[in-house]
């Protein structure tokens, strides 16, 4: 029954971890990433549709992103889906086939703009991980009757282990990413 507990919670961490570097990702850096355009939704037909589905995405240089829609009707709807992405100040354009989008220089002021957003991201990972445990320590307490309470403190050790180790992963990932944002 513990095990079984220390193992959901296990994946549930690990995935809030996974979570957070995917939306590390969509947090630019100085060059033009197709993952930042992750989380875009684009007002296709009246349904907010993901730009991963309505188009291909493809690096043409550094800091240049070509977009070719599937459907060539979703051209002005990509392009103002993009332009209204917050923390991106990309001004795309159309050519009737396909959207470029330059990424613009980051300032040195808005790398640190950014450095903060993805430490608000990390500590709210953080908050979520331990909500994780909470429950997990809520569910270990309700087996202490069957389980006896030597066996119940083991398990949170366990869990305090996991907890900590799912931090730093997430700590780690922070610092990854916000050394690639300084970079210049």
């Amino acid at each position: 029954m513990i095990a079984d507990v220390l193992a959901e919670t296990t994946s549930r961490m690990t995935r809030a971890v996974e979570a957070a570097k995917e939306d590390f990702s969509t947090v630019r850096t100085g060059r033009a990433n197709p993952q930042l355009f992750q989380k875009v939704l684009v007002d296709y037909y009246g349904t907010p549709t993901p730009l991963a589905q309505l188009a291909s995405l493809a690096n043409q240089e550094a800091r240049t992103l070509i977009i070719t829609p599937y459907d060539k009707s979703a051209l002005k709807a990509i392009e103002q889906a993009v332009r209204d992405m917050p923390n991106l100040g990309a001004n795309p354009t159309n050519d009737g086939n396909l959207v470029r989008v330059v990424m613009p220089e980051l300032t040195a002021d808005r790398r640190k703009e950014y450095v903060k957003l993805v430490k608000t991201k990390a500590e709210d990972a953080k908050v979520h991980v331990r909500g994780i445990r909470r429950k997990a320590k809520d569910e270990l307490d309700a087996l202490k009757s069957e389980l006896g309470e030597d066996e119940i403190a083991r398990a949170e050790k366990e869990l305090d282990a996991l907890t900590r180790q799912h931090v730093d992963l997430i700590d780690d990932a922070l610092k990854r990413k916000e050394a690639e944002l300084l970079e210049v």
